[in-house]
């Protein structure tokens, strides 16, 4: 995105575009980040809601991008964890933009619909710490796991968990009790505890010393923040979006003695979301050392140009890069082809997640110069 806003604003530009990766204008309006996950279709819906809610009612520790103002327009003072939670209505339902839900039944696949479904989760906010974005994907991929494998056995339902999701975002003390239907009362820190906890005995069970190196680490690293965070949540600072942002804004409050509705706290929560290297304020934190990052710049560049090899994601990018001028489109489940002395398109479908790897289409492409014979093989 910020290639596309230096693109964009060169000349003949008349004005220089600006981009913030946020959530709110604090005037009403919240846009998402969305994140999507697919599982399979034969896991019962009612087991994700009743196994998933509590889980996203209390992720908001770890993954929060904090905001300055609470409420929908932002007018009630304070400082929430939370970007999002002020705009959720609904425990479950099909709505985005309406009467947000906290699990969305919006469920395009984008593959075979036999096999799988896609959860398209709407309530996260937009990170650009990398340790926030690394648990709030990597917690939540264990979770569904476990759902998956009915591996969770008990019901941490939390009584009101709207009211409950904004409760948690308003307090940064991370003091507030979640009331369980059980009639235990616990933190938002302590439920993700109570998570841990089952993701470490499922990966014990499932995996044993066979657990990939990524899995340990993210079990690893969600036990380090949430210990740290239940002492003192300063201790994230940094590494978790939320901290970050109000460490700083309490050293701005600290130091001119500034009240929560001044606005120039207003322009720093904004400015912090600035992609401007040299503007924002989150690169600037980064470049000074005092947010930990996970990838280097060439690991990211990289990543917009060599596909990932273990899915279709492979074939879906190599099929461009070597044949540009034969793909006239491409897209989750399929790859188009324009081929010279064929009448029509021709469309390789990718429904199945795991096929159009390196392993399954490598060597293929690497022989054939032109489309024409992978494209005849594929679809004989």
């Amino acid at each position: 995105m910020l290639d596309a806003q230096r693109l964009a604003s060169q000349p003949p530009a008349t004005a220089q575009i600006v981009l913030y990766k946020n959530n709110t204008d604090n005037k009403g309006a919240s846009y998402g980040a969305h994140e999507n996950f697919l599982m399979r279709r034969s896991t019962p819906f009612a087991d994700i809601v009743r196994h998933l809610t509590p889980f996203f009612v209390s992720r908001r520790v770890v993954c929060g991008a904090g905001r300055v103002g609470i409420g929908r327009d932002g007018r009630e003072h304070g400082f929430q964890i939370s970007q999002r939670a002020d705009y959720f209505e609904v425990e479950v339902g099909l709505e985005t933009t309406l009467k947000r839900p906290i699990i969305n039944t919006r469920d395009e696949p984008h593959a075979d619909p036999e096999k799988y479904r896609r959860l398209h989760v709407i309530i996260g906010d937009a990170n650009l710490a990398e340790v926030s974005t690394y648990l709030k994907v990597g917690t939540t991929a264990l979770v569904l796991a476990m759902i998956e494998d009915k591996f969770i056995t008990t019901d941490p339902a939390v009584s009101g968990s709207v009211a409950s999701l904004r409760a948690v975002s308003h307090d940064p003390t991370l003091k507030h009790l979640l009331t369980m239907h059980d009639g235990r009362t616990m933190t938002a820190v302590q439920l993700q505890m109570e998570y841990l906890d089952l993701a470490r005995k499922f990966v014990d069970d499932r995996l044993g010393d066979d657990a990939d190196a990524q899995t340990v680490d993210v079990l690893a690293r969600w036990e380090s923040v949430l210990t740290r965070l239940e002492h003192d949540p300063m201790q994230c600072a940094g590494e978790l979006d939320w901290v970050a942002k109000l460490k700083l804004l309490q050293q701005y409050r600290d130091r001119d003695d500034l009240d929560w509705d001044d606005a120039k706290l207003h322009l720093i929560d904004l400015q912090y979301a600035d992609i401007r290297p040299d503007k924002g304020l989150y690169a600037k934190l980064v470049a000074a050392g005092r947010i930990e990052r996970l990838l280097d710049d060439a690991s990211v560049e990289d990543a917009m140009h060599d596909p990932p090899e273990d899915t279709r994601a492979y074939f879906r990018g190599r099929c461009p890069e070597k044949y540009a001028e034969h793909v006239a489109a491409a897209s989750r489940d399929s790859v188009i082809f324009d081929l010279p002395g064929r009448e029509s398109l021709q469309r390789v479908p990718t429904i199945d997640p795991l096929r159009g790897s390196k392993a399954h289409v490598g060597a293929l492409l690497d022989e054939c110069d032109t489309a024409l014979d992978p494209v005849a093989r594929l679809t004989r």
